[in-house]
């Protein structure tokens, strides 16, 4: 079997054929002068690296220059790889806020899919397999992922009753909430907190990358950069300027719980802890709400 430093290696030189690459992966120094992101994985990762690498392509096509392109992916010998440009960057300040929040709303959150909400192939939200697959309304879509959450928090096992709470919340609010909106599918990052955000130190341009994309409700994008913070105000003011609330508007922030919900029982999956009081939390919220939609 190839070593993953060999599988890098040949696929670097049908990049750039003859060129003598130095550093070590993930940063490679090509004698050109261009930079690369290279790694490559295990067997039983293979799906993961293919959904990174999709979304990163059809961001490319919706915001060309928003995300690292993608130069070479797939599998060899079994083994998962994928090489990207390389980005050196630094944290997101106001100017390039203020610019992200322009690009989301003109460019990836009105590109449209063309085959309903959802994605082709599973994507990863941190660690958590996301099935995507195709729906043809927004509700439907947004219910299965929570179901999926769900179903992936009771078989870990431990989360019974939050796990109950959470498909009443899929009987009663989803449906609420989500049912009377007229939304596109847009294409989404999917996991768009401050950690995956970034400055481009030559261009002072924003940098996203790490997606779990799918197509859904632009404003569900916006979700966990509210929970963890570290973004800057402007770029909620600069993107709400340039792609107004969903109508009805005096909903907004119920449904910000609702998306948020999606990030805080994923991060309850994966880290357990506090998370689970922060969804049993949003859940009263939303339920409490409901008999007043």
């Amino acid at each position: 079997m190839k070593s993953i430093s060999q599988i890098l290696a040949d696929q670097l030189q049908t990049v750039e054929p003859g060129a003598n690459f130095t550093g070590s992966p993930p940063r490679l120094v090509s004698s050109s002068g261009k930079q690369y992101f290279a790694k490559g994985g295990r067997p039983e990762e293979a799906e993961q690296y293919a959904g990174e690498a999709e979304s990163l392509k059809h961001i490319a096509k919706a915001a060309p220059g928003l995300a690292p392109s993608v130069v070479a992916s797939g599998s060899d010998d079994n083994i998962p790889y994928m090489i990207t440009e390389y980005k050196n960057l630094r944290p997101l300040n106001d100017a390039s806020a203020k610019r992200l929040g322009e690009r989301l709303a003109k460019e990836l959150h009105i590109y449209k899919g063309l085959n309903g909400f959802g994605f082709e192939i599973p994507t990863y939200c941190g660690a958590t397999r996301l099935q995507n697959g195709w729906f043809e309304s927004w509700e439907e879509c947004y219910s299965a992922l929570i179901g999926d959450l769900l179903s992936q928090l009771s078989k870990k096992g431990g989360y019974n009753s939050l796990c109950a709470k959470g498909e009443k919340v899929r009987k009663d609010v989803i449906p609420a909430l989500l049912g009377p909106l007229v939304v596109q599918p847009v294409l989404l990052h999917g996991d768009l907190w401050s950690g995956n955000m970034g400055t481009e130190t030559s261009s002072g341009e924003p940098i996203i990358f790490d997606p779990a994309s799918y197509y859904g409700h632009n404003e569900a994008d916006l979700a966990i950069a509210r929970i963890f913070g570290g973004v800057p105000k402007v770029f909620f003011e600069t993107y709400h300027r340039h792609l107004p609330k969903t109508e009805p508007a005096e909903q907004y922030e119920l449904r910000s719980d609702l998306y948020q919900l999606f990030h805080y029982l994923n991060h309850t999956l994966l880290f357990g802890g506090h998370y689970a009081a922060s969804a049993d939390a949003k859940m009263d919220i939303l339920l409490k709400a409901v008999p007043r939609l």
